[in-house]
């Protein structure tokens, strides 16, 4: 298996755990004991520190996945929607456009509004 394969399947299984109802309510009661403890600790600097470096190594790394995982999604989207396109009567010159600039896919937006409402003054 490849390293792309491992990391594809490793970010699915970690973005679907994420989103669990379940992993919100470990995460909040580590923060609870967290915070119980701050008395206990008296409330020092390692205590803080304690915290304060895992919350940021988990969302350092979380940021990586959850873009791979939004990447892979927002391709398949694409490729899917390109492949209706394709077998419709819909226009094939707007397979692509998501590799245009920012400028010429509002020029395709533009042109689509204008024959929603070209079609709406014939109705």
């Amino acid at each position: 298996m490849t390293v792309q394969k491992v990391f594809t399947a490793a970010a699915n299984v970690i973005a679907r755990g994420a989103g669990n109802p379940a992993t919100f309510t470990a995460c909040v009661s580590i923060v609870v004991v967290w915070a119980a403890t701050g008395p206990f600790f008296h409330f020092s600097d390692t205590w803080q520190l304690i915290i304060n470096t895992g919350t940021t190594i988990i969302t350092f790394l979380m940021v990586f996945l959850i873009q791979n995982t939004q990447n892979r999604d927002g391709t398949a989207v694409q490729a899917k929607l390109d492949e209706l396109i394709r077998v419709s009567s819909g226009r094939n010159r707007f397979i692509g456009i998501e590799h245009l600039t920012v400028e010429e896919v509002e020029g395709f937006r533009a042109l689509c509004e204008k024959a929603c409402e070209h079609q709406k003054e014939s109705a």
